[in-house]
């Protein structure tokens, strides 16, 4: 049988102390409790840190870009290093896996990636997963790891999500953990406040923004600390932090690739018909079309928009931008298939 496919993100403030340096003994039961975990599942570590283990080497640090990329750098190897020494206490070898953003957006290579985290499955290795922090573009990067761990979630068909932070939880006005969340809803989002740690990109905004797209597309997410000797098998359990129930999917691998690993290039504005002919699963023709924005050529995603300016979903195009703009004023051609486009 399977196993199935579990993500674990881990926050710079979750394993590392206000200076940036990593906490051994944070990481040692880290290793502790994925090794629990690696009898049933397929495990992926998504770990941040490597900014701010590295930072201490950079004279004067400021945080600005050539900075943090030069702190990654250093910090990256000091992390995989650590790593391997905890898991090998419980003969686990691991891998470090560096992504840049186009691994996901071109589906060719997202394709390659998966195959090979399935080799490191098959040979009992737990791939550690960070951004190349030192070659990846600006205008190409994933917004925070939190990004990251839910794009790889989505792709790798995951069950579980689990997101660690520093405060254990999602928090209501109370400072009181929330155990079950079954919407992300306006009164959720009211908890949530925009801070952001001094050492790591990603706050809460940006975890629920995430939770929202994983749960949306069949993903559970958990939210938790890394209290107690097994964090992740009591989390699972429902015993440690907040739970983001999934709702039911049932997208294709390809159409969630669509959904979430594709790089929006433009946009598509359609009428009130053309919203109720996609909500039938039919194609998008071009008399439903009523503007065209942006630059991008057949066979790239777009994004679908209604004429209230609301995203509602995204298209893998048949005609490029211009040609698309001139086809307006015929009704019948086929501007994407029913096949490549995913409604949110």
């Amino acid at each position: 049988m399977q196993k199935q496919v579990i993500v674990i993100k881990l926050g710079t403030a979750s394993i590392t102390d206000e200076k940036g340096i990593i906490k051994k003994s944070v990481i040692k039961k880290v290793a502790a409790s994925i090794a629990d975990l690696s009898k049933s599942y397929n495990v992926v570590l998504v770990s941040s840190g490597a900014v701010g283990s590295g930072k201490a080497f950079i004279q004067h640090y400021k945080g600005t870009l050539s900075e943090r990329k030069a702190a990654a750098a250093i910090g990256n190897p000091i992390l995989i290093q650590l790593y391997q020494k905890c898991f090998a206490a419980y003969e686990i070898p691991v891998a470090q896996a560096l992504c840049e953003r186009h691994h996901f957006s071109n589906r060719s290579q997202f394709l390659q990636l998966k195959e090979t985290f399935e080799a490191f499955w098959n040979n009992g290795i737990v791939p550690v997963v960070n951004e190349n922090d030192l070659v990846s573009n600006v205008e190409l990067k994933f917004s925070d790891n939190d990004e990251l761990a839910t794009l790889i979630a989505i792709g790798f068909n995951a069950q579980q999500l689990i997101i660690c932070t520093s405060v254990g939880g999602f928090l209501n006005d109370k400072k009181e953990i929330i155990p079950v969340i079954g919407k992300i809803d306006s009164t959720v989002m009211g908890y949530v406040k925009t801070e952001k740690s001094s050492l790591g990109l990603g706050g809460m905004v940006s975890k629920l923004t995430f939770a929202r797209l994983a749960v949306s597309l069949g993903i559970q997410v958990i939210i938790c600390g890394l209290s107690g000797n097994n964090p992740f098998v009591d989390a699972l359990a429902g015993n440690n932090g907040s739970i983001f129930t999934a709702h039911q999917s049932n997208l294709k691998a390809r159409q969630k690739w669509l959904a979430s690993g594709s790089i929006t290039l433009g946009s598509i504005t359609v009428d009130k018909g053309a919203v109720k002919a996609l909500e039938q699963r039919r194609s998008l023709l071009t008399v439903g079309v009523t503007n065209v924005q942006g630059k991008f050529t057949s066979g790239e995603v777009v994004q679908i928009m209604n004429e209230e300016d609301k995203i509602i979903g995204v298209a893998k195009v048949k005609i490029a931008a211009e040609p698309l703009r001139q086809s307006l004023l015929i009704k019948h051609v086929m501007a994407a298939h029913a096949d490549d486009i995913v409604l949110f």
